[in-house]
């Protein structure tokens, strides 16, 4: 047995707040280590002690094994808690902690290595008769001479992939060459190893998991099941236990091979068996994770245990304190992933600066989050920004619960898929249960349209209306919050008659009259139409007013380039009004929607991985220009037009801005002449 007075967390953000979270409930010290870019993250604060260990570099910093043990070794720690992702899963970094008299709050080398790689994984259960597809492995040659063997649609995965890393559906062979090319690609750049395989793909699968527990002493138990199939990019984006799918019969025999996995391979600590079920509901092992998954609050919020709890003490060379009849799903549990992404353009990444962060204020929700507000959301790192979970008594309640949540959900200044979420869960195939892991790619448009029909039905004069309200009546000296810098004519007064006012107004310029006001009272005319407005209460960030006696209330913000942001109806809006006083010249400027073809920009912070044109090379629109890397994310950057590559203005490895100017184009036709 080992007391445990100290634990370094090697990991950041929310997984890094949760363990420091289990930690101080059991009175165990913490440190935290950190990257400059994220010293001021809230992980970092929230440890008893933390230590910067480099720049940027992920080699440099979350993966420099090196640095991270020297750390643990210089604070005195006694155990290392990996959370998920970066050093998780990696044996030669329980090696490292166990040669230098740590405890890895995890696994052992053996369970990790064998369930780490996919293709070994896979050899394992087999002989353990547990189902799982059909598949191929080999070289890359081998694989694409053998995968129609299984037949088309196959699944390219990466054999020491997690987390929906490295996954790609081939539908025609033709493909092949390409996807095995750029999966091998991304599986060396996150898991330092290319090999590839391919499994036979089932046509519309649920993705349904079984979480483990288990001690040195050859106890094992499950937790039951979590129902994983939403997903994007194979990633999850919405989770709930129990599974509203399974019988209890499945139920049963699913926990049962979880259980037998876990003891064939004397599994210790938390882990998570996955399955893909198909329609007939016969499941197929799919991988171990031999760590705490994302998704793990909805089975703690079903059966009452604190996983990371029971990580710590199972480390702690304890026997497991539960036995299976011990463990009782209650109620239902949802959890939604809140990403800083944008839904309508294929779940873009969208880093950025919060002009504001309001979290739910209602009772019975859980909030998995490593920031605050006015955070930065990072390029550098996956654009999850939090863990959104709710309870209820059963699954309909539990929807409702988190439906009010999301709607409570403030972020501006980034974009976010909290209304896309929203849209998600009001959806006939969510609320029937007729979904599977392919939801999003047959469902995404039709929700995007619905968000942008419902986002048009809203009259523009009543967002300008209740911005301009706000803004007007404001007090900036005592206003620390939405639009901090003075305008015009709150500096001289205003004491005109009548005022204009120019109003951009998303991607329109409006003229907004106003013939007279007073602090609660307005008159506006806009687009020829007048309207009564009044204040009913106002704060900050908020407002709530009437126009011709219909009541509204609306979130508002502004970012440091006066670029307003006011949700309203669970949309959001940008508005900029034009007398604003600004720091700089170019901030004032009206900003037109143009594109300009003759270049192509960044549209995010991040790194270049591979250029596919040279100068003089001639392209088509729609050509793939290059691909950059931000957020854990493969970005494809094409050519919005027929042209020519006058230069290419970046090299493989550069870290880009947003906005920089990638490649410069010539026209054909300048080119003849």
């Amino acid at each position: 047995m080992h007391v445990i007075h100290k634990i370094l967390v090697a990991n950041r953000g929310e997984i890094a707040v949760r363990v420091i979270s289990t930690a101080r409930k059991l009175g165990i010290k913490t440190v935290a280590v950190y990257s400059e870019i994220d010293a001021d993250s809230m992980h970092v604060s929230y440890a008893d002690e933390a230590y910067c260990i480099g720049e940027v570099e992920l080699s440099d910093t979350y993966l420099n094994i090196a640095k991270i043990i020297e750390v643990a070794t210089r604070s005195q720690c006694d155990a290392v808690h990996p959370g998920y992702g970066f050093l998780a899963e990696n044996p030669l970094f329980v090696d490292a902690c166990k040669q230098a008299g740590l405890i890895f709050i995890g696994p052992d080398t053996h369970a990790m290595k064998i369930m780490g790689n996919k293709i070994e994984a896979r050899a394992f259960v087999k002989k353990i008769n547990i189902p799982m597809t059909e598949g191929v492995t080999g070289t890359h040659e081998e694989l694409e001479k053998t995968a129609h063997r299984i037949g088309f649609p196959v699944l390219l995965k990466a054999a020491a992939g997690g987390g929906g890393k490295g996954m790609r559906i081939v539908y025609e062979e033709k493909d092949l060459a390409e996807a095995i090319e750029s999966t091998s690609r991304q599986a060396r750049a996150y898991f330092g190893d290319e090999t590839v395989y391919i499994e036979k793909f089932i046509e519309e699968p649920r993705h349904i998991e079984i979480q483990i527990l288990g001690d040195n002493f050859g106890n094992v138990i499950h937790l039951y099941e979590r129902e994983c199939s939403i997903q994007r990019r194979y990633q999850k984006i919405i989770e709930e236990s129990p599974s509203p799918t399974i019988t209890p019969e499945v139920r049963i025999r699913m926990g049962e091979a979880a259980v037998a996995i876990g003891k064939a391979i004397g599994y210790s600590n938390a882990g998570t068996i996955e399955f893909l079920v198909d329609r007939n509901l016969d499941f197929y092992f799919l991988e171990m994770n031999t760590r705490i998954q994302v998704e793990h609050p909805v089975t703690e919020m079903v059966t009452g245990i604190d996983i990371v709890e029971e990580q710590i003490h199972v480390a702690a060379g304890h026997t497991l304190r539960l036995k299976q009849e011990d463990v009782q799903q209650k109620g239902h549990a949802i959890e939604c992933r809140i990403y800083a992404e944008d839904p309508a353009n294929n779940f873009q990444p969208s880093p950025g600066i919060m002009s504001f962060y309001k979290e739910p204020e209602i009772p019975g929700i859980r909030i998995d989050s490593g920031i605050g507000s006015n955070t930065e959301i990072k390029s550098s790192f996956d654009p999850m920004i939090c863990k959104l979970v709710v309870w209820g008594n059963d699954r309909h309640d539990a929807s409702r619960n988190m439906l009010q949540a999301l709607n409570d959900y403030i972020i501006h200044g980034i974009r976010t898929n909290i209304t896309y979420l929203v849209k998600l869960l009001q959806s006939e195939a969510f609320t029937t249960n007729t979904i599977s892991t392919r939801f999003c790619d047959d469902h995404t448009a039709a929700l995007v349209a619905e968000i942008t029909k419902e986002k048009d039905e809203i009259p523009p004069h009543v967002p300008m209306i209740g911005y301009l309200m706000h803004t007007l009546t404001r007090v900036p000296e005592k206003n620390s919050g939405c639009c901090k810098k003075p305008n015009l004519w709150e500096t001289i007064g205003y004491w005109r008659d009548q005022m204009t006012l120019r109003i951009q107004f998303e991607e329109k310029l409006y003229m907004v009259n106003i013939p007279r006001f007073s602090p609660t009272h307005f008159n506006f005319g806009i687009l020829e139409q007048n309207y009564q407005a009044a204040t009913v209460s106002s704060s900050n960030h908020h407002i709530e007013f009437t126009i011709n006696h219909h009541n509204y209330f609306a979130y508002i913000s502004e970012n440091n380039e006066n670029q307003a942001f006011l949700t309203i109806g669970g949309h959001i809006f940008q508005l900029k009004r034009h007398d604003i006083l600004t720091e700089t010249v170019s901030a004032s400027v009206f900003e037109g929607s143009g594109h300009d073809s003759n270049h192509v920009t960044s549209p995010m912070p991040g790194k270049v991985i591979k250029i596919h044109v040279k100068a003089g090379d001639v392209v088509k629109k729609g050509d793939v220009l290059l691909i950059i890397e931000a957020m854990k994310m493969e970005n494809l950057i094409v050519s919005p037009r027929n042209a020519e590559v006058k230069e290419v203005n970046v090299e493989v490895n550069d870290r880009v801005e947003s906005s920089k100017v990638l490649v410069a184009f010539e026209d054909l036709e300048t080119k003849k002449n």
